[in-house]
């Protein structure tokens, strides 16, 4: 009898460990965001979030039918606010090999190319050859500055960091700069796209390494697999309902994310 008695307390302890583990369905993702990348996410006039990675992730929330809550961040790698449980995901980040360290990662949302612009008649070129002794402006806490910061600046390239792009464009139409290096959509729509841009360009081939990544996801605890596979089911339904290509066509992306 004592053993039947034993027995039974710990299916119960067992069943509540099982609750406390979080099986109940998830009514709400919490993603961190830093709003100061336009066209991906920002504020518009009126504070209210908008842009590219916003679109994607209510479009996600509604397929898996959750509430989508958005905290801003002041930077984009809040890692500790995820492992805190402060955040569900950090959406809109570039899945290199250094993030992987912290976070697992969703399938990439959508492509990016990362690119080096400056006046056409510079002559200068995505690397330390061409760019010692010269300034390269970058976002403060975005991958391309990771990189820049890491193989660009110990051989004599001199990195100015800024916190918004508004800044970093005014510095290099200003002449204060040399060239910078972004991703090609933000660049696009804050420059180039613009009469004040019409001296700049893409030059040289675009930049590829392991600090950059080649795409966008989202970034989730690592041992919240559930999450993250959940995330990847909603992206592959948004893309085969179509609603996905709705969104991302007007951002003139590189190139498509392929069908699952």
């Amino acid at each position: 009898m004592a053993l039947i008695h034993i027995c039974v307390m710990l299916a119960l302890m067992f069943s509540v460990d099982t609750v406390a583990a979080g099986d109940s369905p998830r009514r709400e993702i919490r993603f961190g965001v830093a709003a100061q990348f336009p066209p991906f996410q920002s504020r518009n006039p009126q504070g209210q979030l908008v842009g590219l990675n916003i679109e994607l992730g209510n479009a996600l929330c509604e397929q898996l039918n959750v509430r989508c809550t958005w905290v801003d961040q002041v930077i984009v790698e809040d890692f500790r606010a995820l492992e805190s449980r402060h955040l569900d995901a950090i959406m809109g980040m570039a899945p290199t090999s250094k993030r992987r360290r912290w976070a697992s990662f969703t399938d990439n949302l959508y492509p990016f190319t990362t690119r080096l612009v400056a006046r056409k008649t510079s002559g200068l070129l995505p690397n330390v050859q061409s760019l010692e002794g010269k300034r390269v402006g970058v976002l403060l806490g975005s991958n391309r500055a990771t990189f820049v910061l890491a193989k660009w600046a110990p051989r004599g390239v001199v990195i100015k960091c800024f916190w918004l792009n508004d800044d970093l464009v005014r510095s290099l139409v200003a002449g204060e700069i040399d060239a910078t290096l972004q991703g090609t959509v933000e660049i696009r729509e804050a420059l180039l796209d613009k009469p004040e841009g019409k001296e700049f360009d893409f030059l040289g081939p675009a930049v590829s390494a392991a600090l950059l990544g080649d795409g966008v996801a989202i970034a989730v605890r690592k041992p919240d697999i559930a999450l993250r596979d959940a995330l990847n089911r909603a992206l592959e339904q948004l893309i085969r309902n179509g609603e996905y290509q709705r969104i991302i066509k007007p951002y003139r992306l590189d190139a498509p994310v392929a069908m699952p």
